[in-house]
């Protein structure tokens, strides 16, 4: 079985490696645009210089300039107004040779003064030949030979492409363009302007440690997240991961996880959620092993009777005699079935409410509906019992509670059954629904014997039956049940006899009640 590495990880791992994704990405985009700063910038430097080397051409045309050394040096001296924010206007003949140059005109100096401006556009760099190197520093003059530039831009193919170089020279980095003078659509020289442009070196470092400080301060962000994410969320997961494993494997020297209680986050929510299955679970484990040690022990109290019933039964010829022992077996058989069916019944009740969804139901109808079919049943009886309901405090008002109908219903039921099987001949069983402060209250009286006070507290254990055998025959569960399923409802049962001159026993019941 092939094992996904992200299902498998841990949240730490997937995060950082999320994220070392993340930066990789982010390293080639970033590689990317500084690679691509300089040209672009260069770029716009050469669109400037484009402008006036046109505007120069348009000049030159215009005034009929002839491209000897006389006129070209005028011309440069004339229109010098043309070359602002120049360091240097050269022209060139034909054969390469210099004609005229800014650097040797006797010109004032504010006349060619260095631009700062330094401006973005998207570069293509399929329209112009753009080159761009970096020589050795060097402590030399800044000024340099053009001429190679000239006879480089000579042997292009296309001559009316003006050609663009950038290039570090001596301490600075330039930036020139070269592009042909045409006169009556031919070629007559060239012009070639350049510039100091070490604004541009700068504006890339500028950008370059933007970035690299941009990055260094997410990576840092990113890895006290990091830090964050491990020690306040993955490692008390990680904890309570153990300690939910421990308990599996029945560990006991396992850390416990009560710092993780007091925390008010979904972290602490989740531990004390963690405690509370964990303390019901143990609960459970325990209420099931009492319940199996006493059922166990119910049961051998009447298949002791059963065996030695049936022993006796197998040596004796006596009619009287049998049939009183088939009496007693009937009984003990009788007795066992009543208290494994309550007992399967009552796992099934808790089964069934942990899985069951609860929803809004009038309580005074369960016990309306309920009454209607003991009614029913109690005519077709010989005891003569008659079950009385009393809504007269609610004033027409729902006694709305969250729940499972089906047992409620089996509380109302069970409750009745129990009154009735304690209730003598001809008596009646009074039923109150009513609200006591913001719960739904149900209280049924009967006519019985009642509890015994000194042990009316463990009327709801199981198994345990202090009530007169005449009345009737039960396992013992009943009432321990009616309180397991009233207690997942959020509700209590409360036992008593009845005050004053009445006899017979009193049980009340509460539950929310909801909107």
């Amino acid at each position: 079985m092939k094992s996904n590495f992200f299902s498998s990880s841990s949240i730490l791992k997937k995060f950082l490696i999320f994220n070392l994704i993340i930066f990789l990405v982010l390293g080639i985009f970033t590689y990317l645009y500084l690679d691509a700063i300089k040209p672009n910038l260069v770029k716009n430097r050469s669109d400037q210089h484009a402008r006036i080397i046109n505007n120069t051409s348009d000049h030159i045309n215009r005034l009929k300039i002839e491209f000897t050394k006389e006129s070209t040096t005028k011309f440069l001296l004339d229109a010098r107004f043309l070359f602002q924010n120049l360091d240097r206007v050269q022209l060139y003949d034909l054969n390469s040779n210099l004609l005229a140059d800014t650097d040797t005109l006797d010109l004032a100096q504010d006349i060619f003064v260095i631009s700062q401006d330094v401006q973005e556009t998207p570069i293509d760099k399929s329209d112009e030949n753009i080159n761009i190197s970096e020589s050795p520093k060097t402590t030399q003059a800044t000024t340099f030979n053009t001429e190679s530039y000239v006879k480089k831009y000579a042997e292009q193919k296309n001559i009316s492409d003006k050609l663009v170089i950038g290039e570090a020279i001596n301490n600075n980095f330039y930036v020139m363009t070269i592009n042909s003078v045409k006169l009556d659509g031919k070629n007559k020289g060239y012009i070639i302007v350049s510039e100091i442009a070490n604004d541009i070196l700068v504006a890339v470092e500028e950008r370059k440690n933007f970035i690299l400080r941009t990055v260094f301060s997410v990576a840092l962000v990113i890895l006290i997240f990091s830090v964050f994410l491990n020690k306040y969320i993955l490692k008390p997961i990680r904890s309570l991961v153990l300690y939910t494993r421990a308990i599996k494997e029945k560990d006991v020297k396992i850390e416990k996880h009560e710092k993780y209680l007091l925390r008010k986050d979904e972290v602490g929510q989740l531990s004390r959620s963690l405690n509370e299955m964990t303390e019901d679970l143990y609960k459970r484990l325990d209420i099931a092993e009492t319940f199996s040690s006493d059922l166990a022990h119910e049961i051998r109290n009447p298949l002791t009777s059963l065996k030695g019933a049936s022993e006796v039964l197998e040596n004796t010829s006596v009619n009287e005699k049998r049939t009183k022992l088939i009496k007693i077996i009937s009984h003990d058989v009788e007795r066992i079935e009543r208290l494994i069916t309550d007992y399967s019944q009552m796992l099934k009740d808790e089964a069934s409410l942990s899985r069951a969804k609860m929803v809004k139901i009038d309580l005074s109808n369960v016990v309306d509906s309920v009454v209607e079919d003991f009614n029913s049943n109690l005519l077709n009886s010989n005891k003569n019992i008659k079950i009385n309901i009393n809504n007269s405090n609610l004033n027409g008002s729902k006694l709305n509670v969250l729940g499972v109908e089906s047992k409620l219903e089996q509380i109302v039921a069970n409750l009745l059954d129990n009154a009735i099987s304690f209730s003598p001949s001809n008596s009646k069983i009074s039923i109150i629904c009513d609200i006591k402060k913001k719960d739904a209250q149900l209280i049924i009286e009967d006519e019985g014997p009642g509890f015994n006070e000194k042990n009316i507290h463990k009327v709801f254990n199981r198994f345990y039956s202090n009530r007169p055998e005449k009345f009737g025959e039960h396992s013992g569960l009943g009432l321990n049940i009616v309180k397991n399923i009233i207690e997942l409802h959020g509700g209590s049962i409360v036992v008593s006899n009845q005050n004053g001159n009445k006899k017979g026993a009193r049980i009340e019941v509460l539950l929310p009640m909801c909107k």
